[in-house]
């Protein structure tokens, strides 16, 4: 948890700012993530805030819901309930998984999804490289978990000397390269 708390911080913050400078003529803009579009993706990440906020503290999952306008609150109250130790201890009953795997997914969640949204509405993100070293490591063990629940699609090639972040987007099926045509 010590560890994690800060680069959860970081991602969900830069995060945050990306959606703050979303403007709403942007909402209907194709995304990196195909099935999103810029609202869509913002909805997306509402409402992984609030999943998250509700399995840290041993809830239950939650549906989506539509597009709302809250994120940077929703991923404040969801860090809130992840800065208590007991939100890491355990399985969590809702996921079937370990707690500490839970947390990875949300940091994952926070960077891949704040460089879709920067991506798709031209905004700069420069991920945290401890957050990326981290993020990288925990997709290269979670990775065919992640396709087989849909959370990843199929690898993207990225040269082996690419930049860290861009050998991360390419396993979880993301090209690096993208832009919007």
């Amino acid at each position: 948890m010590d560890h994690m708390m800060p680069l959860m911080t970081r991602a969900a913050e830069r995060t945050a700012g990306v959606v703050r400078g979303v403007r709403q003529e942007q909402f209907a803009a194709p995304t990196p993530c195909a099935k999103f579009d810029v609202e869509a993706l913002i909805a997306h990440l509402e409402w992984v805030a609030e999943l998250f906020e509700s399995l840290g503290g041993k809830g239950p999952a939650v549906e989506q819901g539509p597009y709302t306008g809250d994120f940077p609150e929703r991923a404040g109250r969801a860090l809130t309930v992840w800065s208590r130790p007991e939100a890491w201890e355990g399985d969590s009953a809702a996921m079937g998984l370990p707690m500490p795997v839970l947390g990875h997914m949300f940091l994952v969640d926070m960077v891949v999804h704040g460089w879709d949204l920067a991506k798709a509405t031209a905004q700069p993100y420069e991920p945290d490289p401890e957050t990326v070293t981290v993020a990288v490591d925990f997709t290269g063990r979670m990775v065919e978990m992640g396709r087989q629940r849909g959370a990843f699609g199929p690898p993207v090639p990225v040269p082996d000397d690419a930049p860290a972040f861009d050998r991360l987007l390419g396993v979880i099926g993301r090209d690096p390269a993208w832009t919007a045509t």
